[in-house]
This record gives C-alpha cells, sequence and structure tokens, in this order.
C-alpha cells in the first residue's frame, strides 16, 4: 500500500512538477554529477563563511555548474526519463559547453572587463549567443516552455520592436552581438541582480531546507499540526491547514509542498467526509501559502530584499501580518464548510499528544528559532543560513534514524544542488526579460499603458497590475514572476501612484505566487486534485475561494501599509489585526455559504460586503461592518433551521 502511495505521489509529480522529470538511471554519469552536485554545494558553503568572490564570478560557477548537471539529468524530452538508461552523448556534449561558456567568463575574468571598453571579440559573441540559448534549453527542461517563450519574445522584441526599428532592422547583425554581449556579459541581463541573489542567499536557504528535512521535521509538523487542531471541528482540514503552514516554514514550493503534505492530509479529509474537491484544494491553498511564509519564504523574497535595498528580517516582517491572514482565512473557511457538513473533529484517542512531542521531538525547532534569531539580531542572510544548517546538521545527530553518516553527507549535498536546479534556470532566464526591459526601456513604456489604462486612478492601476501577475504566473514559476513584475509594474505604483515601495513589491509577489491555485492553469490544485482524484477545475475554483484572503489583503495594505509594518504603533496594530480577523470570519462566511446557518444569498453579499471594509484599516468603516456582521448573526440566530444536522453542529 506504501509503495502504491508513493508512485502514485511520484506520477502527480512528474505531471505537474517540471523539476520531477529528471533521469534516475544515469550508469556512471551518476558520479559526473555526485561530484557537480557537491562540488557546487561545497562552494557555496565556502563562499557563504569567507566571502563571495565578485558577482560576475559568484554568478558564472552559480549557473555553470548548475547548467552542466541540468543537462545530465533532465532530459530533452519529457518520458525519455524513462528509457534512456545513460546520458546520450549530445547531452553530455551540451552539458560541458554550458560549463564552458560560464566558466568562461570567470577564467578571462579581466580580459572581459576591459573589452567592455575596447569591445568584444568575436569569440566573446559567439560564447554569450552559445551561453543565452543553452539556458533558454536548461529552463525549459527543468521549468517548461512558457517561462522561455517569454525570454524569447522579449528577446525578439528587442530586436525588431524597439523605438528605432529602422536603425535596428537596417543592422541585425549589430543588434545580435549587441543584444546577446549586453545580456550575457553585463550586470542587467543573465547575471543581473537575480543570479545574484541566488548565488549569495537563495542557495543556502534551499539547502537549509534539505537538511532540515532530512531530520524528518515533516513528520513532526503534521503530527504537531493534528496535536493542536486536530479535536476541532473539520479537524483534518484544519491539520492540513496548519500542517502546510509550518511546512511553509522551510519549504517555498507549492507544488512540492501540495504533493508532499496532501498524500498524507488529503486521504484523511476524504475519509472524514470533506468532499475530493474540498479536500485537494484546501491542501493546495494552504500550500501555496508557504511561498509567504517566514522564515524561509519563496525565493523571490531574497531578490525583493535586494531590489528594495532592505534587510531580510524587514522582508520577514513585513510578511507575517498578511501570512497570519492568509491562512487564517483558510483555516475559517475549513472551518465553516465542516459546520456545514456536519463533520466534527477527531476522537482524542486518535491524536497526537502535544506535551508529550514537544517533549520528545520540539529539539527539532531549534534550527528555525535559530533562523529568525540571527536574522532578527543583524546577522546577514548568508551567516544566518550557515548557523541554521550548523544547528540542523546537530539535530539530525540526535536520534539514530536521522544521523548522517559520510554517505549521507555526500547525499544531502547532492539533494541540496538538485532542488537548486530550478530556481537558478528560472532566475536567470528572468534576467534576460528583466535585462530586456533594461535595454529597451520596455518599462517605461509599461508604465504609460498601466496609466493610460487606468485614468490614474490607484484601484484600476492595482486591477491592471494583479491581471498581469495572474496571466504571466500561468507560465512562470514565482520566482520568475515577480522579478519581471518587479522590474516593470512595482515602479509604475511607487512613482506614479506613491504606494510604499514595501507595500508595491509585496502586491506584486503576492499575485504572483496566488497563480498557482487560479484557473485555468492552477498547478498546486492540480496536484491536489490528483492525489484526491478529483475534477482539477472545481478544485482550483474552490482554492480560490478558500484564499480569498491573498487576493484582498494586497490591495488594503497598498491603502494603508499598517499590514506590512510601516508606519505602525502598537495600538493601531491592533485594532487593525483584529478588525481583519472579523472581516475574514464574514468573507469566510460568505464565499462557503455558512455563518452560524446555511447562508441565503443576500446575506452571504451583506457578509462579503461587511467582510471587506472590517479588514480596511479605518475605524468608521470597521464599526460599519461590525454592526453588519452583528446583524446577519442575529438574524440567523432567530431563524429556525430545517436542518437537525445545523443545530447539532451549534450545540457541538
Amino acid at each position: 500500500m506504501k509503495e502504491n502511495r508513493e508512485m502514485g505521489v511520484k506520477e502527480i509529480l512528474e505531471k505537474y512538477d517540471k523539476e520531477s522529470n529528471f533521469r534516475e538511471n544515469i550508469g556512471k554519469w551518476a558520479w559526473v554529477v555526485t561530484f557537480l552536485a557537491v562540488a557546487l554545494t561545497v562552494f557555496h558553503l565556502y563562499t557563504g563563511y569567507f566571502g563571495t568572490l565578485p558577482s560576475q564570478q559568484q554568478g558564472a560557477i552559480h549557473l555553470g555548474t548548475a547548467l552542466g548537471i541540468i543537462f545530465l539529468l533532465f532530459p530533452a524530452k519529457n518520458g525519455l526519463q524513462k528509457i534512456q538508461k545513460t546520458v546520450p552523448w549530445y547531452d553530455v556534449l551540451l552539458a560541458f559547453t554550458a560549463i564552458y561558456v560560464t566558466y568562461h567568463k570567470v577564467i578571462f575574468f579581466d580580459s572581459i572587463l576591459q573589452s567592455r571598453i575596447s569591445g568584444y571579440s568575436l569569440l566573446d559573441t559567439i560564447i554569450s549567443i552559445l551561453g543565452i540559448l543553452l539556458l533558454l534549453e536548461a529552463t525549459r527542461r527543468t521549468v517548461g516552455l512558457p517561462i522561455v517563450i517569454v525570454a524569447c519574445v522579449t528577446i525578439l522584441y528587442a530586436l525588431f520592436g524597439n523605438l528605432v526599428p529602422t536603425q535596428i532592422l537596417s543592422h541585425p547583425g549589430f543588434a545580435v552581438e549587441r543584444l546577446a554581449t549586453d545580456l550575457w556579459y553585463k550586470e542587467s541581463g543573465v547575471f543581473g541582480t537575480p543570479i545574484q541573489i541566488s548565488a549569495k542567499f537563495i542557495f543556502l536557504f534551499l539547502f537549509f531546507g534539505v537538511v532540515l528535512v532530512h531530520t524528518k521535521i515533516g513528520k513532526f509538523f503534521n503530527d504537531l499540526a493534528f496535536a493542536l487542531t486536530g479535536r476541532f471541528t473539520g479537524g483534518t482540514a484544519k491539520a492540513a491547514v496548519a500542517a502546510s503552514a509550518l511546512q511553509g516554514m522551510v519549504s517555498g514550493s507549492s507544488v512540492g509542498n501540495t504533493v508532499a503534505s496532501g498524500s498524507f492530509t488529503i486521504p484523511m479529509m476524504k475519509k472524514s467526509g470533506f468532499k475530493p474537491e474540498f479536500a485537494a484544494a484546501t491542501e493546495a491553498s494552504a500550500s501555496t501559502g508557504g511561498q509567504i511564509m517566514p522564515p524561509i519564504m519563496g525565493a523571490a523574497a531574497f531578490i525583493m530584499m535586494e531590489y528594495l535595498g532592505v534587510s531580510y528580517a524587514a522582508i520577514m516582517l513585513a510578511a507575517i501580518v498578511p501570512a497570519f491572514l492568509y491562512f487564517t482565512g483558510i483555516f475559517i473557511g475549513t472551518h465553516f464548510e465542516a459546520k456545514k457538513l456536519g463533520i466534527l473533529g477527531m476522537p482524542k484517542s486518535e491524536l497526537p499528544s502535544f506535551r508529550k512531542l514537544m517533549m520528545k521531538y520540539g529539539y527539532m525547532l531549534l534550527p528555525l528559532f535559530i533562523i529568525v534569531g540571527t536574522v532578527m539580531v543583524g546577522f546577514t542572510p548568508q551567516r544566518a543560513a550557515l548557523l541554521g544548517i550548523i544547528s540542523a546538521f546537530l539535530v539530525s545527530l540526535v536520534r539514530k534514524e536521522t544521523r548522517i553518516n559520510i554517505r549521507k553527507v555526500i547525499d544531502v549535498f547532492e539533494q541540496g544542488a538538485r532542488v537548486a536546479l530550478p530556481v537558478i534556470a528560472a532566475v536567470a532566464t528572468a534576467g534576460i526579460i528583466a535585462g530586456v526591459v533594461s535595454i529597451t526601456g520596455l518599462g517605461s513604456k509599461f508604465a504609460s499603458g498601466i496609466i493610460a489604462l487606468s485614468s490614474g486612478h490607484l484601484f484600476l492601476a492595482l486591477f491592471f497590475t494583479m491581471i498581469a501577475c495572474l496571466i504571466l504566473g500561468m507560465g512562470l514559476p514565482t520566482t520568475a514572476n515577480y522579478v519581471v513584475t518587479a522590474t516593470i509594474a512595482a515602479p509604475v505604483l511607487i512613482n506614479e501612484f506613491g504606494v510604499a515601495p514595501i507595500a508595491a513589491h509585496m502586491f506584486v509577489f503576492y499575485f504572483g505566487i496566488v497563480a498557482d491555485i487560479t484557473p485555468p492553469v492552477c498547478l498546486a490544485a492540480y496536484a491536489g486534485a490528483g492525489i484526491a482524484r478529483a475534477n482539477p477545475f472545481k478544485s482550483g475554483v474552490i482554492a480560490v475561494k478558500l484564499a480569498i484572503a491573498a487576493f484582498i489583503i494586497p490591495y488594503i495594505f497598498v491603502y494603508d501599509s499598517i499590514l506590512v509594518l510601516v508606519d505602525v504603533t502598537p495600538v493601531r496594530l491592533v485594532i487593525a489585526l483584529a478588525t481583519a480577523l472579523l472581516g475574514m470570519i464574514a468573507v469566510s462566511s460568505a464565499v462557503i455559504g455558512f455563518f452560524i446557518r446555511n447562508s441565503y444569498f443576500w446575506e452571504r453579499f451583506i457578509l462579503f460586503l461587511a467582510g471587506i471594509i472590517l479588514i480596511i484599516p479605518n475605524i468608521w468603516s470597521s464599526v460599519l461592518g461590525f454592526v453588519l456582521v452583528i446583524g446577519i448573526w442575529y438574524i440567523q440566530k432567530q431563524r429556525k433551521d430545517d436542518s437537525g444536522k445545523m443545530e447539532m453542529n451549534m450545540s457541538h
């Protein structure tokens, strides 16, 4: 049974998670992959402790080694990994060519810097073109075709759609040469901010997550979630939300989290009485929120840190309240659905003891406390990640089953590099898109378009930006989506509409994330539906309902940035949190259709409206929203419900 479940999980990952389509049987090349992967991890640990190389060299080693591993692991076509017993010769050629063209920047670093003044040679141009083509192919294999299409469209725009098309068209060779060398050798392209942040911070935090997973912290999180919430109404769903929130503290992959947690929680939700679509949606929406859950948020959070010029602690603090409201909204939604269906909590005899869990396994939380503590007291992200990694290794020594020998150390080091591969490819390709925006002035044209469409109204500008994020999110991973929208859309909100920088960047970050559960392309919901054997589209629609906070909260913190802790006072924050929580209760009740009774359509409309104005950080709107909620509560309290099940729910 366990083996069948593992096979099912693997098939779902291969279907919805591009990074899972790697070769498992590669013969003698396995040693080469292990060597390159371990060397890449050791390189990042070394530079994280002793200091990084110049950004171009650090990025070249980071990207070049990753590209080599990608071509050795990932086949040219999905499905070939099940047929091929070794790495074909052409992929070996591509792997070592990719390593050479990127390491060329390291070997000839000084002469390339000089070439920026004297001009690039023909060899430099050929290498830059080869490098870009190999990067795009590696990204297609690990991330998918859509992001490659977007990158290619931006390149074509740079070549043929600029403000002076006649000049470009009359000198096509010069245009290709200029564009390729600019994107490959300068800081505004492939080796720009995104890949630099990946090489400095993201890799180390991803490796920290790998080491922590090795300590079996995932099972501890699941048990802890059930111990805390399993006994309440709809306990299995609430436990799934809590478990995904905890898992999100160490992982930032929507699909990966959905499959990892969902293989355990979704069958339990179905067994307790939830519909398959609701079970899939609950897990998908909660797992997607992992990317906004401190301390280890999605990779885009580290890039945001650099774009804004603030500390990672500031990013974590800004994310706390929105993340809390996001998961609270899902938690409340599962509560009302359980009330509606009459699903009770789990028997106490079937639940783990919270006290015993913490006494036996509470030490496993130490690395997380170290990460948070070191970041908050002012340590650099690299140093915080290194201390977290060391503490996670020490934690793994406590129990025999997680104790690490030399073989396991090598496996963990290799896995650390493997996990980073799709992120590295995605941020490097996003660098191409950001580079074209910088070179062509596309950002200013987008700004003019947004201003014209919105007629200068902030709400419309936010709405169009949200649509752009969701559309890009259909094909781009979250990190690439953020890089593009942070380059194009966020400056419009900041410069033209006076939005606080942290609020503008959080806005595009959030909507890039929720694209994973927004139909028609909602990969996390599809993955959950695969486990639940449910309708994928319905699962996506329900996931959007449950994650409604992610669609509302960003608008609110743009208008009043108190929710991202800008210009905040303790009293204002407490009031804003209290009213926002009440607002989330009203909104969740409205979308589920149950408050203390089944709600009529007009009651749902009023509850939704009341919830929205409660979430807005304004005392008078909050008073009005509170009165409306109390009014609906009183009306439903007085109304006799024909369903004995509802009465039983209330008594429970």
